[in-house]
């Protein structure tokens, strides 16, 4: 039986707000992208987990759980918190790479398992 891909997710911004950066780690390999735009935290923690969800999709991964530690994004891609404001416009992004896919497992993980955010602190 395979085992459920893990994809760890992470994005911030410094200033907050200010150049975004983001990361996304699969398999023990880290994509990190430090100029991922301007905007605050929170835009980048919604841009990794969109960027985490296109690299489950781009490798056809069908089991598999994205793995983050902002819990408004977490609550809000779930659909059990609101996305208001800009967070409905990243939302409805997400929605857009779901499709007609499977609908992803998101989960919350604390900062110090998440190893997106330890990848961007490392570099």
């Amino acid at each position: 039986m395979p085992r459920r891909a893990k994809i760890y997710f992470d994005g911030g911004a410094r200033p907050n707000p200010g150049t975004m950066e983001i990361a996304v780690v699969a398999g023990g390999v880290a994509d990190i992208d430090r100029d991922a735009g301007q905007g605050g935290s929170m835009d980048a923690e919604w841009l990794a987990l969109i960027a985490a969800l296109r690299l489950a999709r781009s490798r056809g991964l069908t089991d598999f759980v994205l793995l983050g530690d902002a819990a408004a994004v977490i609550a809000q891609a779930n659909g059990t918190a609101r996305a208001g404001g800009g967070a409905a416009a990243h939302l409805a992004a997400f929605e857009e790479v779901v499709g007609d896919g499977p609908i992803p497992r998101v989960r919350h993980v604390k900062r110090t398992q998440n190893l997106a955010g330890i990848a961007l602190a490392g570099r």
